[in-house]
Order: C-alpha cells, then structure tokens, then sequence
C-alpha cells in the first residue's frame, strides 16, 4: 500500500526529501503534486491526497506547505481525514497512538530535513492504541457529519 504525498511550492523541497527516505524505508508513494517549486495552490494538491488516503488507495499521507496549517485544514476537510500538523516526532507519535491519524502536515519553512525525517519514520511505525483513545475517535469522526 502506497503513502500519498502533497505539497505546494512552499513545501516543495522537504517532499522531494521525504521520497528519498520513503525509499530508504522501504515505502511506496503516490505523489500528488506539486512537481516543481513554481507557485501554487496548496488545496489543488492537499485534496486529491487527502481523498486517496480516505477512499482506501493509500494508507497514510503527508502534507507539505511552508508552514503545515494550511494544507492540514484542507486535508481535515475530507470525511476521513484525521491529519495532524506535527512540529516533532513525539507529536507523530502521539497522534498514532491516541487520534489513529491517517495524514500528517509539516511546515517546509519550519522543519528541517532531519526532523522531518524522524516525524515520518515514526508516523509510520507507530500503532494505533485502541482501548479509550478508540471512543474519542469514533466522537471525532461523528463530528464530521
């Protein structure tokens, strides 16, 4: 199963970087634009990952733009969607652990590459607990309709 990828311009640079340790990890992507650092629309890419993440086509995502808010609104915007904007690898893993995020933003003019590096090896090794965290996503996921 593939990771999908988005970025804009602003967040260009870290998602080609994120490819290369996806790679080294091991994980196929699905890499939904942008594909140059030329300016652009971040919901124009953030969308169409966010709906392959929620209709099953990929099983987790991660969003760059230049500071991570704005194409983590877009993706949460998506019945689905859990995405959270991580600053740190103890943010990724608690929000596995406790929300069952599918999605993941992070700010290309904030994280550099070693961080970002570390936010995805986590966010993508890390299991969902279950047991009292599972009621407060079933609340989360009921609150989107």
């Amino acid at each position: 199963m593939k990771v999908a990828l988005a970025s804009d311009h602003g967040g260009y640079e870290l998602k080609e970087y994120i490819k290369t340790v996806l790679e080294r990890l091991g994980h196929e992507y699905e890499d939904f634009g942008c594909y140059g650092p030329e300016s652009c629309d971040y919901p124009d890419f953030g969308e169409p990952a966010a709906r392959a993440v929620a209709d099953g086509g990929c099983y987790r995502g991660i969003l760059v733009c230049y500071t991570g808010i704005g194409i983590s609104m877009v993706a949460n915007k998506i019945h689905g969607i859990r995405c959270a904007h991580c600053t740190d690898s103890l943010q990724a893993e608690l929000t596995r652990r406790h929300n069952d995020a599918n999605m993941i933003a992070l700010g290309g003019g904030f994280t550099g590459k070693a961080m970002a590096e570390r936010i995805v090896e986590v966010f993508l090794s890390t299991d969902f607990e279950g047991g009292r965290h599972e009621r407060r996503v079933h609340k989360i996921m009921a609150a989107e309709n």
